[in-house]
C-alpha cells in the first residue's frame, strides 16, 4: 500500500524530501500541482514538477528553493539584448530540461511518461506523478481581472488583491494513470499554499472522490506558522478572500478532508478551535530549515498516519 503525498512549490518539496527518508519509494508517490503549468516562448513549463525533481536530485538552488544549482543564464541575456519578454527567468540548465520535455510532449509522450523519464535521468527513484495528464490551468480572479497563474504570481509579483481561485478543465481531467486509488495507505497534504498548489489536485473530481469514499487517513500540515506563511502570499490570499490567515483558518478550507493535522507548536493556542472541527492534532516544529528539520517533521506526519489507521 502506498502514501499520497500532495505537494507543489517549495514548503511541499521540503517535507518531500524529509518524507524521502522515512519511507521506501515503494511507500510513497509524490502528487503534484499542474496547474501553474504553462507555455512560454513555446516551451512546456512545469514549476513545482520541476522543484520537486530538482529537491529530490540534490540539484536544486538552495538558496532560492526553485530552481537549478550552479545555474548560468546566457540565454536570458541574449534574449534582453533582442529586448524579448524575459519576466519569467529561465537559467541555461532549466531551459535545457524544458526543451527536453517539450519535444518529447510533442512525440505523443504523456506527461506523467515524460516526468518519469526526467526522474530516471536525474536518478529520482521515487514516482513522482503530476496531478494529471490533462491541461489543467489555474487563474487567479483579482481587482485587476482574471489572470493566468504566472501573470499574477511571476510578472506581478503576487500584488493583485484575490477574490476567488478558478481551476479551468478540472471537471474533465483525470488523475494521473501513475496513481493507482485502489493501492493508497493515506494521504500527507504538504504545507503547500491551499489554494495555488493543493486545491488544483483536490478539485480534480476523481481524487475529491478518492479522498471522500476513503478508508485511510488524511493527515495536512499547516503553511501557516504564527499567523504567517513561511513561504508566497498565502495569509495575503488569505485576507482578501476574508479567511482568517492562521492555521485554524487553513484547518477549516480542508477541514471536510482532514483526520489530522499537524501545526506548529507556536499554534498551540489554536488547537482547540480546530478540534472543534473533529480534527486530530499534532503540534510539531515546521519551519524546515534543515535536512533534520525535514526528516523530523515527515516522521510525525508517517506516525500521525499510522496512528490514525
Amino acid at each position: 500500500m502506498t502514501i499520497l503525498a500532495l505537494t507543489g512549490g517549495v514548503g511541499g518539496a521540503k517535507l518531500s524530501l524529509g518524507l524521502t527518508h522515512v519511507l521506501t519509494p515503494n511507500e510513497i508517490t509524490f502528487v503534484v500541482n499542474v496547474g501553474d503549468d504553462f507555455e512560454h516562448m513555446g516551451l512546456s513549463i512545469s514549476p513545482d514538477i520541476d522543484t520537486l525533481t530538482y529537491t529530490l536530485a540534490g540539484v536544486v538552488n538552495e538558496a532560492t528553493g526553485w530552481g537549478r544549482a550552479d545555474e548560468s543564464w546566457d540565454c536570458l541575456t541574449e534574449l534582453k539584448s533582442f529586448e524579448a519578454d524575459t519576466w519569467f527567468q529561465l537559467g541555461d540548465r532549466d531551459l535545457a530540461l524544458h526543451l527536453f520535455r517539450t519535444a518529447l510532449l510533442k512525440r505523443g509522450k504523456s506527461l506523467t511518461e515524460v516526468t518519469d523519464i526526467v526522474c530516471s535521468r536525474l536518478g529520482v527513484k521515487y514516482k513522482v506523478a503530476p496531478a494529471t495528464d490533462a491541461s489543467l490551468r489555474t487563474r487567479v480572479v483579482t481587482d485587476q481581472g482574471s489572470l493566468a497563474f504566472q501573470d499574477y504570481f511571476v510578472r506581478l509579483k503576487c500584488e493583485p488583491k484575490v477574490s476567488e481561485l478558478e481551476y479551468h478543465q478540472r471537471t474533465i481531467a483525470s488523475l494521473s494513470p501513475a496513481i493507482d486509488p485502489d493501492d493508497v495507505s493515506g494521504v500527507v497534504i504538504c504545507p503547500s499554499n491551499p489554494f495555488l498548489s493543493i486545491d488544483p489536485i483536490l478539485e480534480l473530481d476523481e481524487m475529491r472522490s478518492l479522498l471522500t469514499n476513503r478508508d485511510f487517513p488524511v493527515v495536512a500540515v499547516s503553511p501557516i506558522v504564527g499567523d504567517r506563511a513561511i513561504k508566497g502570499p498565502t495569509a495575503k490570499m488569505m485576507r482578501e478572500m476574508n479567511m482568517s490567515a492562521t492555521c485554524a483558518g487553513v484547518a477549516q478550507h480542508y477541514h471536510e478532508l482532514l483526520d489530522g493535522y499537524v501545526i506548529d507548536d507556536i499554534d498551540a493556542h489554536h488547537a482547540s478551535e480546530i478540534e472543534a472541527l473533529g480534527i486530530r492534532i499534532r503540534n510539531a516544529p515546521s519551519i524546515m530549515r534543515t535536512i533534520e528539520d525535514k526528516v523530523a517533521l515527515a516522521k510525525v506526519c508517517v506516525d500521525f498516519l499510522e496512528e490514525l489507521r
